[in-house]
C-alpha cells in the first residue's frame, strides 16, 4: 500500500507568495519525517486568492502552476519521499518539453518520481492557454503517446493530428526504465472502461462521485482490463479528503465550513460547465452538479470523506481500502482551503504517525 499526501499548494488570502512556498516545503518535510511514501502535487492555473467572504471566494488559490519545478525542489530537499504529480494536464503542454522536464526530475530524484496525467475536468485553464477544450481528449492521448515514445526509444518519429516529429533524440532519458510509473486520472464514468482497456493504472477520487459510484465504476474498469487481456485488477490509488484531530467531534467541526464550501463550489462549477464547448453528455455534469448541491455534511462524512480521531480514520480507511480494492490512498488535508495552517499540520502529523502505521 502507498500512503501519500495531495498538495494543492494553497496561496491563502492574506498570505505572501514566500509564505506559500515555505508551507509547501514544510508539508513535504513533515511527510518524509512522518513516514509517508510520497507527496502528490496538483497543477493549477490562474488560481489567485480572493476574500473568503466573496460569494465564490474561499476556493483553493494556488501557486502550483508548474508542478514539475516544485516537485524537483521537493526532491532536492528530501532523501526517501516519492514525488508525484496529480496530475499533469497534458493537453496544455508541448509533449517534447514535458518529456524532457519530467525525465530531468526523475534523474534528479534518482527514480523517486511518479508521472500522474490527466486532462482536467473544467475548461478554465484551457481558456487561459488559448487551447480549445473540445480538443482535450485527442490532445491528451497524443501527448501521452509522444512522451512514452520519447522515453522508450533512442530516437523516434511521430505523425499525429497535432504534432509531427522525425528522428528525434530526446534527452535526458528517465532514471527509471523504461520510464516512471504512469497513472491516469479518471473522473467520469466513460473514462473507466477506456483506461481499463488501455491497461493504465489510475487515480480515482471522491469529489464528483461517492463511494458506491466509485465501486461500481471500478468493477467496469476491471472487467475492461480483463476483456482486453491485461493481467491483474490494476493499480488503483484513491484521492480522498482526510482530516484527523484528537476526537471525531473536533475533526468534524474543524473541517465542516471548508468542506461544505468546497463541495458547493464544485456543484456550481459542474452546473456552469454543463453546456460548455468540449463537454459531452456522458459526463453528466448537470446531474452531478444537482446531486452535489443537495448534499449535507452528514452525506459527505458517510460517502466522500474520512474525518475523525486517529482510531476512527483507521477504521474508515480499512473499510474503504477493502471495499474498493485499493493499492494506495493519498490524503487531501485541506478541502476548500480554509482550515488554518496549524490544524492542517497537526492533522498531517496524526495521519502519518498514528493512522498510517496502523494500516500497514
Amino acid at each position: 500500500m502507498h500512503f501519500g499526501l495531495v498538495m494543492e499548494c494553497e496561496y491563502r488570502y492574506g498570505s505572501t507568495l514566500e509564505e506559500s512556498f515555505q508551507d509547501v516545503f514544510d508539508l513535504a518535510k513533515e511527510s518524509e519525517e512522518g513516514g509517508l511514501d510520497g507527496v502528490w502535487l496538483a497543477e493549477r492555473h490562474f488560481a489567485a486568492p480572493r476574500n473568503p467572504l466573496d460569494a465564490q471566494g474561499g476556493g483553493i488559490p494556488s501557486i502550483v502552476s508548474v508542478p514539475l519545478i516544485m516537485a524537483t525542489a521537493i526532491a532536492a530537499r528530501t532523501e526517501r519521499l516519492r514525488v508525484g504529480i496529480a496530475v499533469n494536464v497534458l493537453p496544455l503542454v508541448h509533449p517534447i518539453r514535458m518529456a524532457e522536464e519530467a525525465a530531468t526530475l526523475d534523474q534528479i530524484s534518482q527514480g523517486r518520481f511518479d508521472f500522474g496525467v490527466g486532462r482536467s475536468g473544467f475548461p478554465k485553464s484551457y481558456e487561459g492557454y488559448g487551447i480549445p477544450y473540445a480538443e482535450s481528449r485527442e490532445r491528451f492521448q497524443e501527448c501521452l503517446d509522444v512522451i512514452e515514445a520519447a522515453w522508450s526509444n533512442e530516437t523516434f518519429s511521430h505523425q499525429g493530428k497535432y504534432y509531427t516529429f522525425k528522428d528525434l533524440c530526446v534527452l535526458p532519458k528517465p532514471y527509471q526504465k523504461p520510464y516512471p510509473p504512469v497513472r491516469v486520472a479518471v473522473t467520469t464514468s466513460e473514462s473507466f472502461p477506456r483506461e481499463g482497456t488501455a491497461g493504465h493504472n489510475i487515480f480515482v477520487g471522491l469529489r464528483g462521485m461517492d463511494r458506491p459510484q466509485v465501486a461500481q465504476n471500478l468493477a467496469v474498469y476491471r472487467q475492461a482490463r480483463q476483456d482486453a487481456g491485461h493481467t491483474g485488477d490494476g493499480d488503483i490509488i484513491l484521492r480522498i479528503p482526510i482530516y484527523v484531530a484528537k476526537t471525531d467531534q473536533q475533526a468534524h467541526a474543524d473541517a465542516e465550513e471548508s468542506s461544505m464550501r468546497s463541495y458547493q463550489r464544485l456543484a456550481q462549477t459542474f452546473a456552469d460547465s454543463a453546456a460548455g464547448p468540449g463537454t459531452t453528455s456522458d459526463e453528466q455534469r448537470a446531474e452531478r452538479g444537482t446531486r452535489l448541491s443537495s448534499l449535507t455534511y452528514q452525506d459527505l462524512l458517510r460517502d466522500r470523506l474520512a474525518y475523525g480521531s486517529p482510531e476512527s480514520v483507521v477504521n474508515q480507511l480499512k473499510e474503504i481500502i477493502e471495499e474498493l480494492g485499493l493499492s494506495g490512498v493519498i490524503a487531501e488535508m485541506n478541502v476548500g482551503g480554509l482550515i488554518p495552517r496549524d490544524k492542517v499540520m497537526n492533522s498531517l502529523r496524526l495521519f502519518s504517525r498514528e493512522v498510517v502505521p496502523a494500516l500497514r
